[in-house]
């Protein structure tokens, strides 16, 4: 029986970089969304991961 393989990640460090910015963009031009908190966690995890 073969080992089984790691697997590899979706995103990069890079990815989530972009990722991260553009909802940082997102956020200050929809600052009165009522789900705009929401986007703010978002971008807070986001920062944690990479």
């Amino acid at each position: 029986m073969s080992e089984p393989r790691s697997a590899r990640p979706v995103f990069s460090t890079e990815d989530f970089r972009l990722v991260r910015r553009a909802v940082a963009d997102f956020i200050r031009m929809h600052q009165d969304d009522p789900e705009a908190s929401k986007y703010v966690s978002l971008h807070h995890r986001l920062g944690r991961l990479g």
